[in-house]
């Protein structure tokens, strides 16, 4: 039996701040225009083989295929453009409120806006999708109802630059004016979706970062000039870490990788420092890199991942952007859409882990890929019926506040515990216990009285939950379940193998949450 780990909540120090909107989502560009996304497992078949999914480099962004360059388009498959304006979807999202809403993604760097009532049915020469008016002011009005304005990027390849593939800034200001004069809120942008992969994202051949660092001073002067109400991102890389997993660290085949060392001495203006993270890619992308399994997914080493990746960027951040703020603009179970597992009750543990992970390191905001495309997806593709990690963000939302605590334990093997001030409760705080062992039950014990909230599965790769016993779904009308909490008294807790808790104490009178 494990020993008893003894908790003070009134004593817990602040040790940092998270924005109101820590918890955001992704909506992926792709899925504002419709086009070709991740292909269903279900439906990739032999594609996904490891011998058979061709790593291509070159070529103009979708090379006509509408993918991103150099990729097999045998790992895609066509999706209609997204129904924002779902009932369903946006109370769920909503109930993520207050959240950022990112418009952008891979696909975002060649989409061509298209304003007016008669949009081209092909993309221009030197784009790869086309956003039509209709489609962004459904976007803009979905921002607005779910109480998350956007960020986003720009569109920087071949139709956005000059004779000589300089980046010219007219399209990104025609777009970002026309979503202000429509009452949308543009809440932060970065020049560029993951230019640490620039010919992925449709950037030219041979692109530098000394091309990169032109291009976004002229971003950069242009929106502070223009629109002055949007905050500035950068460099948006992705994928670097001192570790072979990193997938920006030769992983990604024949693709040119650009250090984000070197974009972010040309970001120092920027408002925040911004990154994404995946610690592998799916299995949709085995020639691409490294590959996890369902039997890492609760270990040490793959929840810790998310901590290399920050530590590599904040090596950058000291360096060329001392005092930025983190923005982790985009992460999620994997890249390439997420394993199979990814829908299942065993990535809660991850999302809620990083979660906890990041807020006491700096991280401002955390916006997770996506709310509703793929695996990885919160809410499920087409019917947007919660997933297990939903349930795991509704709680969070619900419970954890903005000031982060110190718990005073050091989490290891087994038992991972983060603290952050109750929401809505002064003096109040709210613990997020994880037990990460398939096996063994943990035990803390708490002064006061507090109300629990028990997240577990049958089997962790059950694609259902239950909160203290009871089944969550949705009810009559697509209401949301009570979740009521269960109350507790002061003393010892267990916590059962392979389960996520959230305690509230209102009782703490903890002087840093008041």
């Amino acid at each position: 039996m494990s020993e008893v780990v003894q908790l003070a909540p009134a004593v817990m120090k602040r040790i940092g701040e998270v924005h109101e909107r820590y918890q955001s989502f992704n909506i992926e560009m792709l899925e504002v225009t419709g086009g070709s996304f991740w292909k269903p497992y279900s439906s990739v078949g032999e594609a996904s083989g490891p011998d058979s999914a061709e790593i291509r480099g070159g070529g103009q962004p979708g090379a006509g295929q509408g993918v991103p360059s150099g990729m097999d388009p045998d790992l895609y498959e066509y999706r209609a453009p997204i129904d924002l304006a779902n009932r369903r979807l946006r109370l769920l999202a909503k109930a993520l409120a207050p959240a950022y809403l990112r418009i952008s993604g891979t696909w975002a760097n060649s989409t061509y806006f298209a304003e007016g009532d008669n949009p081209p049915v092909t993309p221009p020469r030197g784009f790869g999708s086309v956003l039509t008016q209709q489609q962004w002011l459904g976007a803009i009005d979905f921002s607005r109802a779910v109480e998350a304005p956007i960020v986003t990027s720009m569109a920087v390849s071949a139709g956005t630059r000059n004779a000589n593939a300089v980046w010219q800034p007219d399209a990104a200001r025609r777009w970002l004016g026309f979503t202000k004069s429509h009452g949308g809120r543009i809440a932060a942008a970065e020049y560029f979706n993951e230019p640490t992969m620039a010919s992925l994202g449709g950037a030219p051949a041979n692109y530098t970062a000394a091309d990169f660092g032109r291009d976004f001073r002229s971003f950069e002067t242009m929106l502070r000039r223009e629109f002055p109400d949007t905050a500035l991102l950068g460099p948006g890389s992705v994928g670097e870490a001192d570790a072979d997993w990193a997938v920006a660290r030769g992983g990604y085949g024949g693709f040119q990788i650009l250090k984000g060392e070197d974009l972010a001495q040309y970001t120092g203006g920027a408002d925040a420092f911004s990154y994404h993270h995946y610690g592998a890619v799916s299995l949709r992308c085995a020639p691409m890199g490294h590959q996890t399994s369902p039997g890492q997914a609760l270990s040490e080493e793959w929840l810790a991942r998310t901590d290399k990746t920050l530590a590599y960027y904040r090596r950058v951040r000291d360096r060329w952007m001392p005092g930025k703020r983190f923005w982790n603009t985009e992460t999620g179970e994997t890249g390439c859409g997420g394993n199979p597992w990814a829908s299942t009750f065993l990535d809660t543990f991850r999302y809620l882990d990083q979660l906890g992970r990041l807020a006491r390191q700096e991280v401002e905001v955390v916006l997770h890929n996506t709310l509703a495309a793929s695996d990885y997806s919160l809410l499920n593709e087409g019917d947007f019926t919660p997933k297990p990690s939903y349930w795991g963000a509704l709680l969070w939302r619900r419970l954890m506040g903005t000031t982060v605590l110190d718990t005073g334990l050091n989490n290891g093997p087994g038992l991972h515990v983060y603290a952050h001030n109750l929401r809505g409760a002064a003096g109040g705080v709210a613990l997020l216990v994880l037990n990460t062992d398939r096996g063994v039950s943990r035990r803390l014990a708490i002064p006061v009285a507090a109300e629990r909230f028990t997240l577990a599965a049958a089997n962790v790769t059950d694609r259902s939950v239950t909160l203290n016993g009871t089944p969550l779904e949705l009810g009559p009308g697509d209401a949301l379940p009570a979740m009521a909490g269960q109350q507790v008294g002061a003393g010892e807790l267990a916590f059962a193998a392979a389960t996520i808790t959230f305690l509230a104490i209102p009782a703490a009178q903890n002087q840093a949450c008041r």
